[in-house]
């Protein structure tokens, strides 16, 4: 995927396959292990392991999101934790493992339009990543990042298609010069029954820098509801160009008041 930080956006997707239009607020609490692997334009393979607490507060047409990760970093360095960015500092002739608090990520989405008739929704929302991880450990940019985005859902009987544009300014760290950057995704979902679904889809991002290449990954991902509070989510992805993923996958279980 095109960063550890879009596992946590796809969690959104996971569950929001039927739109959430809360009646009354609820509170989810989100946990698990993330893994990815890929060189990323670099002559060694960087695995970053990523592990989130998220809190997600509905009430109404809105979603309130708070990600606080923890990050462990096993590379040459000059790989950003955040969409895999190599950003050209921290470099390394030895792989180093470095690990700590990563970037606090909020975000808020309002759902925008619902055509019940058509089973329509779109929702629209904003995203900051605030610089928290430790650049001299090479965990982040030490930069403010910003995105706003729009998700869009169709629902057909057991099946929905969803898709997601977004545009994202990227703070740029001493000595580089990133690009702000459109992506896009886009999916679907089956609902087996009330408690198992799965479903796969494409993602894609413009070039980050020069010298990077675009970003094309695929994941296909399973949830399962145990009950009105507990939930798991399984993912694995794969990309195809230099700045993609080469092999990722995690799970998180989520619980919900």
């Amino acid at each position: 995927m095109k960063s550890t930080f879009k596992k946590i956006a796809l969690l959104s997707l996971f569950s929001s396959v039927q739109p959430a239009l809360a009646d009354e607020p609820q509170l989810t609490f989100t946990t698990g292990a993330d893994y990815s692997s890929g060189k990323y334009g670099q002559s060694e393979k960087t695995n970053i392991t990523y592990t989130p607490l998220i809190a997600k507060y509905e009430t109404g047409r809105w979603t309130l999101k708070l990600t606080v990760p923890w990050i462990e970093i096993d590379g040459p360095g000059g790989v950003s934790a955040d969409n895999r960015i190599v950003t050209g500092t921290n470099i390394s002739n030895k792989r180093v493992i470095e690990s700590g608090l990563g970037d606090i990520v909020a975000s808020a989405t309002y759902s925008a339009i619902q055509l019940s008739k058509q089973r329509i929704y779109i929702d629209i929302g904003a995203k900051t990543k605030l610089p928290t991880a430790s650049t001299s450990k090479g965990l982040g940019t030490g930069e403010i990042d910003y995105t706003l985005f729009a998700d869009i859902y169709k629902m057909i009987d057991k099946v929905t298609i969803f898709g997601t544009t977004g545009y994202k300014v990227l703070g740029d760290p001493d000595g580089v010069n990133l690009r702000n950057v459109w992506f896009g995704s886009l999916g679907t979902v089956y609902k087996f029954d009330k408690k198992n679904s799965a479903g796969a889809m494409i993602d894609i991002r413009q070039a980050t820098s020069d010298s990077g290449t675009n970003l094309q990954e695929y994941t296909v991902f399973y949830s399962h509801k145990f009950n009105d509070t507990y939930k798991i989510q399984t993912y694995l992805v794969s990309g195809e160009t230099r700045s993609s993923v080469d092999i990722g996958g995690g799970a998180m279980l989520s619980m919900s008041f």
